[in-house]
């Protein structure tokens, strides 16, 4: 069984949607079967099929989450620290072209949002980081064309 990397808020934000799944998402969804059902003819009952549908995604979803969970490695980026980028470091860096300042965390791909500033372990730029320390230079062949960043500061936060 693979570990699955992930960070302390990560796991805890994955325990909190598979309860809200199991407790809250699971009795509405049952109920809408319901009162779905009590309308009559189900071949042609849109609700009904709808209702059945979103049961089937939140299953499977529920599914995932507890595997996700089962097989968590949960990292304290707390207790971490060194000179060099591994899991868990908040990492700084420039773009050599438009000398513009980036600050990413590297998080598990399950807690990965780039907007809030969390890239996943398994993207490219990531990858280029891990191992390196302040003042190395990366290149990463993002889709756009190959993009250079120099790394300024690490931090475990």
């Amino acid at each position: 069984m693979n570990k699955v990397p992930m960070t302390l808020p990560g796991y805890e934000a994955l325990k909190e949607e598979l309860r809200w799944r199991q407790q809250e998402e699971r009795p509405r969804i049952i109920d809408a079967i319901s009162e779905a059902r009590a309308h009559g003819d189900l071949s042609e009952n849109a609700e009904y099929h709808a209702a059945k549908e979103a049961q089937s995604l939140n299953e499977g979803r529920i599914g995932e989450l507890e595997d996700y969970i089962a097989r968590a490695e949960v990292i304290d980026v707390k207790k971490l620290s060194g000179d060099t980028v591994k899991f868990g470091a908040t990492v700084v860096l420039v773009d050599e072209d438009t000398e513009e300042e980036k600050k990413y965390q590297i998080v598990g791909d399950q807690e990965a949002d780039v907007k809030a500033g969390r890239i996943s372990i398994s993207s490219p730029i990531a990858r280029a980081l891990i191992g390196k320390a302040v003042g190395d230079t990366i290149e990463v062949n993002a889709p756009g064309g190959a993009r250079g960043y120099e790394l300024i500061r690490i931090d475990y936060i």
